[in-house]
């Protein structure tokens, strides 16, 4: 049985009821709208050096079950819900969502411990 999958108007509604972030960074969840919605978390974002405009391979980790993780290859506006595009045929939109109080994990360094007893030197500088 086939069912009216309609992206355009899906999005048009998302936009009023969720919380979307303008850009899209490692560690974001995103909402995924394909033949259906789910979300993801971004992990990589790197340069497709091969190919002459901007053009990025995304890693998604895809928050189904089992999990999946997959890489596309996008351009910039794509990735961030300003337009929806196609793949294999099929309509798609991708935008990270400001989920409350959510700061993503990304692997960064951990800043090194402050020295007990001393103060913090401010210095002017002309």
């Amino acid at each position: 049985m086939e069912h009216d999958f309609d992206v355009e108007k899906i999005v048009r509604d998302l936009k009023n009821i969720m919380p979307f972030k303008e850009t899209t960074v490692p560690g974001d969840i995103v909402l995924v709208v394909a033949d259906h919605l789910l979300y993801a978390v971004v992990g990589n974002i790197e340069r497709d050096v091969a190919k002459r405009d901007e053009w990025w391979h995304l890693t998604l980790q895809l928050l189904t079950v089992p999990p999946k993780q997959v890489v596309w290859t996008l351009r910039g506006p794509q990735f961030t819900g300003q337009e929806i595009f196609t793949m294999g045929g099929e309509k798609r939109f991708i935008k990270a969502v400001a989920f409350e109080g959510w700061s993503p994990h990304v692997d960064k360094p951990a800043p090194p411990p402050k020295k007990a007893g001393k103060r913090p030197v401010l210095k002017v500088i002309k």
